[in-house]
């Protein structure tokens, strides 16, 4: 319960992040990574009887323990008030991980976020206060923005993808434990339902991936 009361916190905190970097862009410029990232009403369009749901795949041979516990389905479905609900399903178990506005945006890439910054603190150790700064910092930094193409239904739709590095100037990189080349990877679609196709984080050894890809679109619930 302590576990997850932290992550919401850490969760609403990083939703004033998204609100503050919308503030930020600057007008007539869509492609900027942020507001690629952060992009609002981006679950508009979605019927408020549907579910979107986004599989999760952990791997941590550091600590197996994490893998096995984050390995699982997030769906998202909407709640009263307009208001969009996020919960964790693994096999039995259901959990709940919040629930945000709707009309902000889609908080899946809140979700992303605190969890690579709770899984890098669990694994390497390290003030998570600093981790979660430093991934603040990537997100509103300059980066390249690719355009790429994803399968979604069995189509090939087009797409934009920002690879972000948080630690790769960082004077503690060398007690990082694997985790100094750690990228967060999203990829982006106007023709995706919710907008993320996939949101990917990874260390570029056997350390730790984490990969959350939403799965065909069934309808609703």
């Amino acid at each position: 319960m302590k576990q997850l009361q932290t992550l919401t916190v850490g969760l609403l905190n990083l939703a004033l992040l998204g609100v503050l970097c919308v503030f930020l862009a600057s007008p007539g410029q869509a492609d900027q990574p942020y507001d690629l990232i952060f992009k609002t009403g981006t679950l508009d369009g979605i019927s408020r009887n549907s579910v979107l749901a986004y599989q999760r795949t952990t791997v941590a041979p550091q600590n197996q323990e994490l893998a096995d516990t984050s390995t699982g389905t997030i769906n998202l479905s909407f709640a009263e008030n307009d208001m969009a609900h996020l919960e964790f399903l693994q096999k039995e178990k259901h959990r709940k991980i919040g629930e945000f506005p709707a009309n902000v945006g889609n908080p899946m890439i809140m979700y992303f976020v605190e969890t690579v910054v709770r899984d890098m603190a669990g694994t390497a150790g390290g003030s998570p206060f600093y981790i979660r700064n430093r991934v603040k910092a990537s997100l509103i930094e300059d980066a390249p923005v690719e355009d790429v193409e994803v399968e979604y239904q069995g189509k090939q739709v087009q797409a934009k993808s920002v690879t972000l590095s948080p630690f790769r100037d960082d004077p503690n990189r060398a007690k990082m434990r694997g985790f100094e080349n750690l990228a967060l990877t999203i990829t982006m679609s106007d023709q995706i339902p919710g907008w993320y196709h996939s949101l990917k984080a990874g260390t570029g050894n056997d350390v730790y991936s984490n990969e959350i890809v939403l799965q065909p679109f069934e309808g609703t619930k």
